[in-house]
């Protein structure tokens, strides 16, 4: 009875990869995704009072002024109080939106005192990646490639289209500096539930701010047109508690 009862309970397990017929967000797993999803439903919020104000406004027009409980229409062709209401209204709206958009927008360029720097390089059609924070020399530097694993290799459980051989491996609660570039042609760098897209061009550094407030494996996947193979560069970044992330940096330095 009591396997029963719990087995009947549901559970609850955070999306960070796309799932199917997903119409909403992934979960959320940094500030600034958190920010973006606020901002989401709050401009949903007033676009739903402006749809219901309109149909309304539209409806009672209608009824109001139908041919039949109005044969003589009215002559009137301007109305001051109304026009001002009009254009006042909308303008206050757009600001309630704006404000908190700014700060959202600046938040996306914002780099707090980053603890770790990883550059991501974009290739036709995998990425690689750069951790120089614990070298003394760029021959002796963690670079890695990271491949899509093809559908044949596939585990049980893996992702298709997703999974990667190599993770770009960060500490989680830890700000960090995600530098991307190109090697070839235009790539972009997306993992939704981190709220983070940047363009990767090359001979250019754009760089993006990372807090992931969690464990967990995040997928992503190139969102630029980059030639033939551009649907199979998926990004997944694992995010490890400090100790792990440690022990994670002291293999790769022992394989140099």
């Amino acid at each position: 009875m009591i396997f029963s009862f719990f087995f009947l309970l549901p559970v609850f397990s955070l999306a960070d990869a796309p799932e199917a017929w997903q119409l909403g967000f992934q979960d959320p797993a940094t500030p600034i995704m958190q920010g973006i999803i606020d901002l989401h439903h709050d401009i949903v919020f007033f676009m739903i009072l402006i749809i219901v104000f309109v149909l309304w406004m539209i409806t009672r027009t209608l009824y109001h002024f139908h041919y039949k409980k109005n044969p003589v229409p009215e002559k009137i062709i301007h109305g001051t109080t109304i026009e001002i209401a009009w254009t006042i209204m909308p303008s206050l709206i757009l600001v309630l939106i704006a404000v908190p958009s700014f700060a959202l927008l600046y938040s996306l360029d914002e780099v707090v005192d980053p603890a770790v720097t990883i550059k991501a390089i974009g290739h036709q059609w995998y990425w690689s990646y750069e951790y120089s924070d614990y070298s003394q020399s760029d021959d002796q530097s963690i670079a890695f490639d990271s491949y899509m694993i093809p559908d044949d290799d596939l585990e049980l459980g893996q992702l298709r289209l997703l999974e990667v051989d190599n993770r770009m491996v960060v500490p989680a609660n830890t700000h960090l500096r995600l530098i991307i570039t190109a090697a070839d042609v235009l790539h972009s760098w997306a993992v939704p539930s981190l709220g983070a897209k940047c363009d990767a061009v090359p001979g250019r550094l754009n760089q993006i701010p990372l807090f992931i407030k969690r464990e967990g494996v995040f997928y992503g996947q190139c969102s630029e047109l980059c030639g033939a193979n551009h649907a199979f560069m998926p990004i997944v970044v694992e995010a490890v508690s400090l100790e792990d992330y440690v022990s994670w940096i002291s293999n790769k330095l022992e394989e140099i």
